[in-house]
C-alpha cells in the first residue's frame, strides 16, 4: 500500500518537474539539474519522467534521457519481477 502511494506520488513529481523544467527552458531561465530529473526516474519516477518528455517534446535529444530513462524502466521492471518471483524460485529450487 505505502510502496503503492509512494509510486504514484513520485511519478506524478516526475511530470510535474518535467512541465516545470520545459516551461524553464522557454523562458531561459533557471532550471532542474538533469542529474535530479534521472535522480526521480531512478527513485521510481520513470514512468512519468518518460510520459513527461513525450508529452512536452522535452530532454528528447539528450542520450541521457533518450536511452538513459527507457534503460532505467527496463532495469527496474526487471529488479520487480525478480523480487515478485523470488520466493517462487526458492521454493523450486529446496
Amino acid at each position: 500500500m505505502i510502496f503503492g502511494l509512494f509510486f504514484i506520488f513520485i511519478n506524478i513529481i516526475g511530470i510535474l518537474l518535467m512541465a516545470y523544467d520545459k516551461e524553464k527552458s522557454r523562458d531561459k531561465s533557471w532550471r532542474i539539474p538533469e542529474r535530479n530529473l534521472i535522480l526521480i526516474a531512478f527513485v521510481g519516477g520513470f514512468i512519468g519522467i518518460y510520459f513527461g518528455m513525450k508529452w512536452f517534446r522535452h530532454k528528447t535529444r539528450h542520450g541521457k534521457f533518450k536511452y538513459g530513462v527507457p534503460s532505467i524502466i527496463v532495469l527496474q521492471i526487471f529488479i520487480i519481477c525478480w523480487v515478485m518471483f523470488q520466493p517462487a524460485v526458492e521454493i523450486l529450487v529446496s
